[in-house]
């Protein structure tokens, strides 16, 4: 076989047999076809670990930083397991070669007073109301973008509080949704079941005026506008809310393995970014109360 013959066959393998995400399968392919681009479309059975680690040399020359780089690693590495199992190549190139170290950065969050006045939505239109409920749910459950936009409407169970939600893998897990979040859904769903041009097989909880299911991007801009609209002084974009929600649930309750449960997230170490936003919080309130704190 070809080398985009063994593309294709690996792309049945990880939609079907492994089960991932579209935005998933599209993200691997990516990575494999760079590396085709790379060595000028060289046979997958001929590559060394010397024509991985140029790769990567050159892919780092080019901006790509750590995280990007596992990434990619990673998809190769996934790809060549499987040339081994299914086609009897004799190695995998990447083995051994990790991607180079990268500056950790701590993701954004807003206050929980910027939060509150941000998803304070006094309007009573139909964007208004839409628009509130999307961010009380943001905010409440730290939902990810491409849950929200997948989310049902009979995903949510108000007589228990809570919200079924499907993940990165497809994994599903439970979490807890707030009163205020809601009212605001309950708020919506009184106007969504009067939009006109209204299937009734269609069971996406946002929709826009003409029925339609709203795109990552069209939530976005809709934070941003919020965001102006609110007097919000911040980059506000959809992940945001969900970095806020970690941190404040973790400032408060100080249980991580709880932070991680709601957050979806595999790994712990993923979570434990939020406890370093935590110290922070803790240095700030230590540096203006202790009568010997170092900074005034």
């Amino acid at each position: 076989m070809n080398n985009l013959e063994l593309i294709e066959e690996y792309k049945k393998f990880i939609s079907f047999e492994k089960r991932l995400s579209p935005s998933s399968v599209k993200s691997y392919l990516r990575d494999i076809n760079e590396l085709l681009k790379l060595n000028n479309n060289k046979e997958l059975n001929n590559y060394r670990l010397e024509d991985i680690r140029k790769n990567i040399t050159v892919l780092h020359s080019q901006g790509l930083g750590g995280k990007s780089l596992s990434r990619v690693l990673s998809s190769w590495r996934g790809f060549f397991n499987f040339l081994i199992n299914q086609h009897k190549f004799k190695k995998n190139p990447t083995l051994g070669i990790k991607a180079p170290k990268s500056k950790k950065l701590l993701p954004q969050t807003l206050s929980v007073d910027q939060t509150l006045k941000l998803i304070d939505i006094k309007d009573i239109s139909f964007l208004g109301i839409r628009d509130h409920a999307i961010l009380e749910l943001f905010y409440s459950s730290g939902l990810r973008l491409s849950e929200l936009v997948n989310l049902n409407y009979n995903d949510i169970n108000f007589d228990d509080g809570i919200i079924s939600i499907i993940g990165k893998g497809n994994k599903e897990r439970v979490a807890p949704i707030g009163s205020f979040a809601s009212i605001a859904i309950k708020k919506w769903l009184k106007i969504r079941k009067n939009i006109s041009g209204l299937e009734s097989e269609n069971k996406i909880l946002f929709l826009s005026k003409n029925s339609k299911k709203l795109t990552p991007r069209a939530i976005q801009y809709r934070l941003k506008f919020w965001a102006i609209k609110q007097g919000v002084p911040e980059n506000i974009h959809p992940h945001l809310l969900r970095h806020s929600f970690a941190s404040h649930m973790l400032q408060s309750s100080q249980d991580l393995r709880a932070v991680q449960e709601l957050l979806g997230h595999e790994n712990i170490s993923t979570t434990q970014i939020y406890t370093h936003l935590d110290f922070q919080h803790l240095s700030k309130v230590y540096d203006k109360a202790h009568p010997r704190a170092k900074k005034k």
